[in-house]
């Protein structure tokens, strides 16, 4: 029972992260209809970023922000500068782009900083608390789920509840509408890309601490699991990407603890085929308006 509720304790933690970056991802392709297969590589040049702050300054919460911002200005300046530039209807030549942006962000960041693993220190102790003799959630477990519930409902809170949200999801799903109703289109796709990179860019600096540290490849693993989760949940649902990231996390927590850390992918892969065999939309995807 001890090791049971210490699983749920520690999955709990990685669903939020999970449920941080797939949230990312159902925000791009909400934006722009596209899967961003360049999001983790441009997380982790965030994540560089912050590091090389908090080096100069001894400051961790100095390079948070930083990676928050070099997130926000890196997935704006890959969609003005990429993105706009290619077809709007055919998806093949945004994914061959994402892929080549993956292999110039990670060579080029090896060659800057090298492939070995830099340690990141989390500002807060990673030692669980002991509550009735079973050790639970650490102080860094509780700032990873308070930081990721508290970016989850602020964009909960833009989307839903501001002109600009209304702005956002006018851009997204009816663009042409929008512009003829002085929505300025293009300028909304961006900041959609923006706020898509920096959540991301939150979630791999929740994340690396906990992991053997920074290296170009860092978040290639987050990444899968949470396209997973986005799937899973649906890739229109904002709320699927956070229920279907706290079930894997819980999942991969609970597998990796009563078989090993090898199984937890086949595990995540096995749910996401089951889903798509039921439900091929997702399991919180909108239902589609009927035409007849």
């Amino acid at each position: 029972m001890d090791r049971f509720v210490f699983l749920l304790s520690a999955g709990l933690a990685r669903g939020a992260v999970l449920a941080l970056f797939a949230l990312s991802l159902v925000i791009v392709w909400r934006t722009a209809r596209v899967v961003n297969f360049a999001q983790a590589a441009m997380a982790v040049a965030a994540v560089y970023a912050a590091f090389a702050v908090t080096a100069a300054t001894g400051s961790y919460w100095a390079g948070l922000l930083t990676g928050l911002a070099a997130g926000a200005l890196l997935g704006a300046g890959v969609e003005r500068g990429l993105m706009r530039r290619l077809p709007a209807h055919a998806p093949l030549p945004g994914i061959i782009v994402a892929i080549g942006l993956v292999m110039v962000l990670q060579a080029g960041l090896a060659i800057a900083f090298g492939p070995e693993h830099r340690p990141m220190q989390p500002p807060f102790s990673q030692r669980p608390f002991i509550i009735g003799g079973i050790p639970v959630l650490s102080p860094y477990d509780l700032f990873t789920l308070g930081s990721a519930a508290a970016v989850m409902a602020a964009l909960a809170l833009l989307f839903n509840r501001t002109s600009l949200g209304l702005r956002l999801r006018a851009a997204a799903f009816a663009p042409e509408t929008a512009r003829l109703l002085g929505v300025r289109v293009p300028r909304m796709v961006t900041l959609g890309w923006a706020l898509s990179c920096a959540a991301a860019s939150l979630a791999a600096l929740l994340l690396v601490p906990t992991e053997l540290g920074l290296n170009p490849h860092a978040v290639d693993l987050l990444f899968v699991n949470a396209f997973a989760v986005a799937v899973i949940g649906g890739l229109d649902s904002p709320a699927g990407a956070l229920l279907a990231g706290i079930g894997v996390g819980l999942l991969v927590s609970l597998v990796t603890g009563y078989a090993s850390a090898s199984a937890a992918p086949l595990a995540v892969l096995a749910l996401m085929t089951l889903v798509l065999l039921v439900r091929p939309g997702g399991l919180f995807a909108p239902k589609e308006a009927r035409t007849a």
